[in-house]
């Protein structure tokens, strides 16, 4: 084989593998972090909600978070995101989900909310759940105080 042509060779089972979804570095899990509490009224109570954010969520593919209408709904949402964000507390109990994410970005503004006088759970996390890949990515616990 000439040098040349080992080169192509070379050249070509690099860019194969670069284009190899195999090979594409994989998603971490997500990084919870509180950013602030909010205070608000609706129904005539008074409500916490507890924001949140994800460091990480820049490592996130836009794809996990378009449209997919293929996958089951969201109550009356026949276009949900591909990939679900759920609270739980640190016993595992749901609080609170997203279903409707439009991008990575979205994850920076996330939450759940407990009436206020009530005492949130010491720690929460959250699982995104990738629908499609059938995959879950957990997040550390993470407090729900400043």
């Amino acid at each position: 084989m000439t040098k040349r042509a080992s080169l192509a060779v070379l050249v070509l089972s690099l860019l194969a593998t670069a284009c190899d979804p195999q090979n594409a570095a994989p998603i971490p899990n997500p990084v919870l972090y509180l950013t602030g509490d909010e205070y608000y009224t609706a129904g005539g109570k008074n409500w916490v909600r507890h924001r949140y954010d994800i460091q990480n969520k820049d490592q996130y593919p836009q794809e996990m978070f378009d449209p997919a209408p293929s996958l089951p709904p969201c109550g009356n949402n026949a276009n949900a995101s591909r990939s679900w964000v759920d609270f739980y507390d640190k016993d595992g109990h749901r609080l609170y989900g997203f279903c409707s994410l439009g991008s990575p970005n979205d994850l920076g503004r996330i939450w759940f909310s407990t009436e206020e006088g009530t005492v949130p759970p010491s720690y929460v996390y959250i699982e995104i759940t990738d629908r499609q890949t059938n995959t879950k990515y957990k997040s550390n616990l993470a407090d729900t105080t400043l």
